[in-house]
């Protein structure tokens, strides 16, 4: 069988439609390698697919032409059988009232004994949150400026901010994504390149709310904190020695001598996360160990179970492995501590996190994960207007057989992450439910192949955690979006994500108010793209073009974009041009949240990140010029509160403007 006859079964598509609309086929040599990636495919012969059924809904699925009837089947649950039956035609018609979750279907043959397993899905709509339309401010978390931070904004930058956006009547704070990263080297500090999905920063965590108090420095240590508060960029590599030395001396003498109530939070919070958290402990520690990519590890570690993970944790490294849960424990309370205090100051969402794409393939996920996560493939997109030559992101991303064969699990504990301290999650090109663009090692990004993931399940599970966190999901669906795919996931509930900049109609004209959908989130701008005063005034493209890049806009084109705002803001009434005339706009679409980018009411006009660049542009580390309290007399608060006043929430009385 030659390639493409390898791809067209495995659904693989091997060619794509560029951004004007040429068509490109992949190189042959770089489809052999996206071939050689796949884990083999699930040989079925009775079901293609999982089965996935509205809660509470009658469901019905065929089986395939090759089964031979009767077929018996059976639904269990933590090995509790729900339901059991026989299948005499080839249409099986599922029980209604099944309990949601992700349940084992087992089938048998009765003539021939052969025996198969699938998934079987059980799941509501999405959380849809609060019934009023309302708003959020966006910010990126590690630029936060206060006289108490260590050089990056932190969780208690965080919390303050609350009290603030709280006061102008914001319903949340939107974040970028929190995930633990690597952060050894001055390049690997963005937030969407993570070591891994399932645990959080540490670098964001206040150092002056630690287990018995804020760690007293040296006159070194000292000196190197004040040269990072005064930095106008944040310098992640003297931060995160300045922080890991102070929270080793906390570890250790909350380990000296532990106060009762805080030693039984560790311990619990230990408890709840379980074999997951001794795992990346484990791999923690390994990976400072050998200083290499894990699967140049000794056989051993390349692909060790639970067991002997375990009993490294109880060995020698017992000291280190329980460091590195006991980080994460205060980084997750000091996370907790945060949306608790958004709800209490009368925010109905809350935190707004981001959920990065994909990960690291020298990273744990995929080290934990390496059936559900191939690393010789990496995520990206195929070429289109903003970026002419394609993007290769450099990360790891879900395989759908290698999902199906874990039950989900690994996606579900993606998800349960985000939403655990969260009113709202993003869903980073959420394309990627339905198919990915996958890049093999050592080609560039023109000769990727989009690779077809198990949609329905993908979205069945989004549906099902969102339900059980009650939290909004938000999928961004920029870019390439296949046709039909909003149409699918808004059935499930899930909100898609518009930005104004690139809602035009066919003439380049920006569309009215009344196209924006009701279950959506509606921005003007986003972090890979310009701020408002960068794009009004070009700078954007000029920078671009000064780092080689080709801008995919010219300044004639960009003027005439500025023009036509100005036309649709009369259009509607608004006889200004300024931000707040375009906020006022866009509070009057019907989509239910609306994010504000601090970055835009300061009026920056670098944006934080420039995708294609590394260290051409200081991307995820620049730092806001003011500090958070002086925030609100640096900007036009009356003319924010008038903007949006359709969508102003009432705080509580804890919280200050």
């Amino acid at each position: 069988m030659d390639l493409h006859a390898q791809a067209e079964e495995l659904g693989i598509e091997t060619g794509f439609h560029d951004g004007r609309g040429r068509w490109h086929d992949i190189d042959s040599a770089a489809l052999a390698q996206v071939l050689a990636a796949m884990p083999q495919p699930l040989q079925r012969r009775l079901l293609c697919a999982p089965v996935v059924i509205r809660q509470g809904a009658a469901a019905r699925t065929e089986l395939m032409p090759a089964a031979t009837l009767p077929v018996r089947w059976e639904i269990l649950s933590d090995g509790v059988v729900l339901a059991r039956g026989v299948a005499r035609e080839r249409v099986v018609a599922w029980p209604r009232h099944l309990p949601g979750g992700v349940h084992r279907l087992l089938l048998r043959e009765q003539a021939t004994s052969h025996r198969e397993e699938v998934p079987l899905i059980v799941a509501p709509a999405a959380h849809q949150g609060p019934p009023r339309r309302a708003w959020l401010l966006a910010v990126q978390l590690y630029g936060l400026r206060s006289p108490r931070n260590w050089g990056i904004g932190d969780f208690a930058d965080l919390g303050r901010l609350i009290e603030v956006a709280a006061g102008w009547g914001a319903a949340g704070i939107g974040l970028n994504p929190l995930h633990v990263l690597f952060g050894e080297r001055p390049g690997d500090c963005s937030p969407y390149s993570p070591n891994s999905r399932l645990f959080l920063n540490p670098l964001y965590i206040a150092m002056d709310d630690l287990p018995g108090g804020a760690v007293s420095l040296d006159e070194a240590d000292a000196q190197l904190l004040a040269r990072a508060r005064h930095g106008e960029l944040v310098d992640h590599v003297a931060v995160a020695a300045l922080k890991w030395r102070a929270l080793r001396a906390a570890f250790t003498r909350f380990c000296a001598a532990p106060v009762a109530a805080e030693r039984a939070a560790f311990d619990a919070f230990r408890a709840e996360r379980g074999s997951i958290l001794r795992r990346f402990a484990c791999f923690e520690v390994l990976r400072g160990r050998f200083g290499s990519p894990w699967w140049d590890w000794p056989d051993e570690w390349c692909a060790p179970d639970d067991a002997t993970c375990d009993a490294f944790g109880a060995g020698k490294q017992a000291d280190e492995v329980a460091f590195v849960a006991f980080v994460q424990w205060i980084a997750d309370r000091q996370l907790a501590a945060c949306q608790a205090r958004a709800l209490e100051c009368g925010m109905s969402v809350g935190l707004y996190l981001d959920i990065a794409v994909g990960v690291r393939a020298d990273g744990f996920d995929a080290w934990n994960e390496q059936q559900a996560i191939p690393r010789h493939l990496s995520v990206g997109a195929p070429p289109d207007g903003l970026n002419t030559a394609g993007q290769d992101w450099g990360l790891a991303g879900f395989n759908g057989t290698g999902l199906q064969a874990r039950g989900f699990a690994p996606f579900r504990a993606v998800l349960r992450a985000a939403m655990r301290h969260a009113g709202a999650v993003r869903i980073d090109h959420v394309m990627g439910l339905k198919r990915l663009y996958l890049v093999p090692r050592g080609f560039d990004a023109r000769n990727g192949a989009y690779v077809p993931m198990p949609f329905q399940a993908m979205l069945a599970i989004t549906a099902l955690e969102s339900a059980a966190h009650r939290c909004i999901v938000v999928g961004e669906d920029l870019g390439t979006v296949p046709e039909g795919f909003r149409e699918d996931a808004a059935e499930w509930g899930i909100w898609s994500y518009r930005v104004m900049m690139f809602a035009r109609d066919p003439h380049g004209g920006f569309l009215a108010s009344e196209h924006y959908p009701d279950d959506a989130l509606v921005t003007f701008s986003t972090h890979d793209l310009a701020t408002f005063a960068g794009w009004r005034r070009g700078g954007d493209l000029s920078l671009k073009r000064s780092l080689g890049m080709d801008p995919g806009e010219g300044d004639d084109a960009r003027a005439h974009a500025v023009h036509l705002l100005r036309d649709v803001l009369r259009r509607h009434a608004i006889d200004r041009d300024d931000l707040y005339a375009v906020l006022a706009f866009l509070a009057r679409t019907r989509s239910r949240l609306l994010a504000v980018a601090l970055d835009d009411l300061l009026g920056v006009e670098d944006q934080p990140n420039i995708p294609g660049t590394v260290n051409e542009h200081p991307n995820w580390r620049r730092r806001l010029a003011v500090q958070i309290d002086e925030v609100p007399t640096a900007i036009d608060l009356a003319a924010l509160r008038a903007a949006l006043a359709p969508r102003r929430e009432g705080g509580a009385a804890g919280s200050k403007p």
